[in-house]
């Protein structure tokens, strides 16, 4: 049996795919030491390119504003300017509100527990006057005061050396992520300054390099990422500013303390999806111990009704309308996120299965047209198994 060139040419493509597959699944471990050592050495450009996706966002909202402004570079320097200016205030405002809040609470904290010291220590007598032989039983176990004065100077020598080693790493871990930072934002500021002529080359490259129908497929998958990850950043930022003013609205009408606090640490943390609203609740409910526990329950049962009303109006609308994603692959996409790369999973995740499923149902609705293409309508009339076939094609997961 001949075969004729294109046949040949799709043989040798699939062999050399095979032979790689094997060869990497043989060899697995060192192609992941490999890519986590191309990942730690790329790191700074990779923040760098996070940092400048995040505030593209923001400084193309600010560069529409500019419009009047002719000449581009000004106005692309100004909006840019604007995004980190912008940015810098939110951070300010928000240290400025949360610091003094937790120094003060801290500082009651401290000043409370020394009465708290003496009221255990009285009832502790209290209780071993009642009770003498418990008195009795612990002098008995009087410890080799000699044995752990040798135990204690031993453990404080091995802790002084391990004190000065960790405080070392940690020195240098400081140093180097800050010199990482810096490296990513002079990278980000590059990105964001000429990301037009970035495009321009990025698309030509793919052009001449890869097939047209395929380098198509790169330029959509491409642009729905691009309007999938900004519609996330967007919808999860407001978000979290109504979620943070309806905190900070409702405890000032009911009159509980820390209202603006609490308000701008859970608008903070809500920008972690799900579970982010959760971390600014103990640390608010912790500071509202402190002052006054009695509170603790009304925020407790403040916060549950809050979050209802989050979750189940305001998010799938403002987050789940710009992701179009639905709750259950939201819930797989923040544990597995979670589960694999921590905070920063469960923030990129999201988006990511929203391109996936996106992807997945732009597939599922081609084949369903294939099919309904190939077999063609009957006689003009729909049958049961047709309508359930039109149903699927409209809402091919569902």
């Amino acid at each position: 049996m001949l075969l004729d060139d294109e046949t040949i040419k799709k043989i040798r493509r699939l062999i050399i795919f095979t032979v790689i597959v094997v060869l990497l699944g043989a060899n697995w471990r060192s192609v992941l030491s490999l890519l986590l050592y191309l990942t730690g050495l790329f790191r700074p450009f990779i923040m760098g390119a996070c940092m400048a996706f995040v505030l593209n966002v923001l400084m193309r909202s600010i560069e529409k504003r500019l419009s009047g402004i002719k000449k581009p570079h000004i106005r692309r320097g100004l909006s840019l300017g604007g995004a980190f200016l912008l940015l810098l205030v939110i951070l300010f405002l928000v240290v400025m509100v949360v610091v003094p809040q937790l120094a003060a609470s801290l500082i009651s904290l401290s000043n409370r527990i020394p009465a708290f010291v003496q009221n255990s220590l009285e009832l502790l007598e209290t209780y071993l006057e009642d009770n003498p032989e418990l008195l009795t039983y612990v002098g008995s176990m009087a410890p080799d005061w000699n044995a752990v004065y040798e135990q204690a100077k031993g453990f404080l020598s091995l802790g002084l050396e391990s004190l000065l080693s960790g405080s070392f790493l940690a020195v240098r871990s400081i140093a180097g992520a800050v010199a990482n930072f810096g490296i990513g934002l002079f990278f980000a500021i590059y990105l964001l300054l000429g990301k037009e002529t970035l495009k321009s080359q990025a698309a030509r490259t793919i052009r001449a390099l890869v097939p047209r129908r395929h380098a198509e497929r790169i330029f959509h998958v491409a642009e729905l990422s691009e309007r999938k990850f900004s519609g996330f950043i967007t919808g999860q930022c407001l978000e979290a500013c109504i979620l943070g003013l309806m905190f900070f609205l409702t405890l000032t009408i009911l009159r509980l303390p820390y209202a603006l606090l609490v308000g701008v640490l859970i608008a903070f943390t809500a920008l972690i999806p799900v579970f982010g609203a959760f971390i600014g609740f103990f640390v608010c409910a912790f500071l509202m111990l402190v002052q006054s526990p009695a509170d603790v329950i009304i925020f407790a049962v403040l916060f549950l009704v809050l979050q209802q009303i989050e979750g189940n109006l305001i998010y799938p609308h403002v987050v789940g309308g710009s992701v179009d994603l639905p709750a259950v692959w939201v819930l797989m996409a923040v544990t597995v996120g979670g589960s694999m790369f921590g905070v920063f999973g469960m923030i990129f995740f999201i988006p990511l299965f929203s391109v996936l499923y996106a992807l997945l149902r732009e597939r599922v609705h081609r084949s369903l047209s294939e099919q309904q293409r190939k077999s063609g309508p009957k006689e003009g009339v729909l049958h049961k198994s047709d309508k359930k076939q039109e149903n699927l094609r409209e809402n091919p997961l569902k």
